[in-house]
């Protein structure tokens, strides 16, 4: 898979913009704010139905606009299809794929993959669990339609039931055998994502093993762990004991939706006690990992995006790095620079060919 042709109108600092890629490597060169994380936005934004910044759609309309839309012609093992969003802000998303409106955006996830790498990464060391559950639903959505509708399911269940839960306290009284049709709800569709879970990370985390080991070229074993409190045998009993707290605190704290995962060394933590060479190394190694995992189930490499890392990994790694994702056997990639001095220094280093293209101010010119 490829994106051969991106049309834009109206997004962020684009008022138009029309372009053909190749199927390889493109290099999006020029100044900070010249609009570079603008267009990998674009190409996320038409993949995953949002921004990959957690911008929100309003945000994304080009100032003096009042709408967005981004057009785009994916190459396919059976030919090229038309993806398109319409975006109004006060109005419904609207996806299309070859001239058919989306009924649920749902149903567009995980058709035409694509897999970021940027600083904002470093967030998942850094925040709290919310973050990082999102990170990976978000992997699981694309291999698993089932995982997502469970998710939508017990997301809604979880807002009403929390929102009952206020109410109960705001007028003093409960009604049990509501708040346990809510119970009903969320130990079912919790299991069912629980498990699903636990299963992604048996297969998940053999590929970040060995992602890391490639990019940090080191014996140390980096880890990544699955930490719940959902089990078969007690949830539906540990959901029905902490009722009380629940309607002190009016709201649900105990679920899948508290549910973290944990980066780790062998010796502890990785965002206490890991250097910032090994957290970057096992933040590019789950992405690597994101790619692979994504390969063996839709059959194709994904595209991938990497958003301004040249000067935030060191000569090494980033030699790895170029080496892993620029070989024949992978996907289309867009890397952006600053200072593409040193991006193609390397890519002359390792014979690597790409497409130049000059961003300036919301312009782009492909190099001759």
């Amino acid at each position: 898979m490829h994106l051969h042709h991106l049309r834009l109108t109206d997004f962020k600092n684009y008022q138009e913009a029309n372009l053909e890629f190749p199927a390889k490597i493109n290099c999006l060169v020029g100044l900070n704010g010249s609009g570079k994380t603008n267009l990998l936005d674009a190409i996320y934004y038409l993949s995953a139905t949002r921004s990959f910044l957690g911008s929100s759609d309003n945000q994304l309309v080009r100032y003096g606009a009042n709408h967005f839309s981004i057009h785009g012609s994916f190459m396919m093992a059976d030919g090229h299809h038309q993806v398109a969003c319409l975006v109004q802000p006060g109005h419904r998303k609207v996806f299309s794929e070859d001239s058919r409106e989306c009924e649920k955006l749902s149903e567009h996830i995980g058709k035409y993959p694509v897999v970021c790498i940027s600083p904002t990464d470093m967030d998942l060391v850094r925040d709290g669990s919310d973050l990082r559950r999102k990170f990976f639903d978000t992997i699981i959505a694309q291999i698993d339609a089932d995982y997502l509708s469970w998710l939508v399911i017990y997301t809604r269940v979880l807002k009403q039931r929390n929102s009952l839960l206020v109410l109960f306290a705001e007028r003093n009284f409960q009604d049990s055998n509501l708040l346990q049709s809510y119970d009903d709800q969320l130990i079912s569709n919790g299991k069912l994502i629980a498990n699903r879970r636990k299963l992604f990370i048996n297969e998940f985390k053999p590929l970040v093993d060995a992602a890391y080991e490639f990019v940090a070229g080191s014996q140390e074993k980096a880890e990544l762990r699955y930490s719940s409190s959902v089990s078969d045998s007690d949830y539906e009993q540990t959901l029905t004991l902490s009722r009380q707290k629940d309607l002190v605190l009016q709201r649900t704290h105990v679920g899948i939706h508290r549910d973290d995962f944990e980066f780790m060394f062998t010796h502890g933590e990785l965002k206490r006690l890991g250097s910032q060479g090994q957290i970057k190394s096992f933040l590019v190694a789950l992405k690597l990992a994101q790619v692979e995992l994504l390969k063996r189930h839709k059959g194709f490499y994904p595209i991938l995006l990497l958003d301004d890392i040249v000067d935030k990994l060191d000569n090494v790694r980033m030699v790895r790095l170029l080496q892993k994702v620029s070989s024949e056997a992978t996907g289309q990639l867009f890397i952006t620079d600053a200072g593409p001095e040193r991006t193609m220094a390397l890519f002359n280093s390792l014979q690597i060919e790409c497409a130049i293209f000059t961003v300036d101010k919301g312009t782009i010119v492909r190099s001759a």
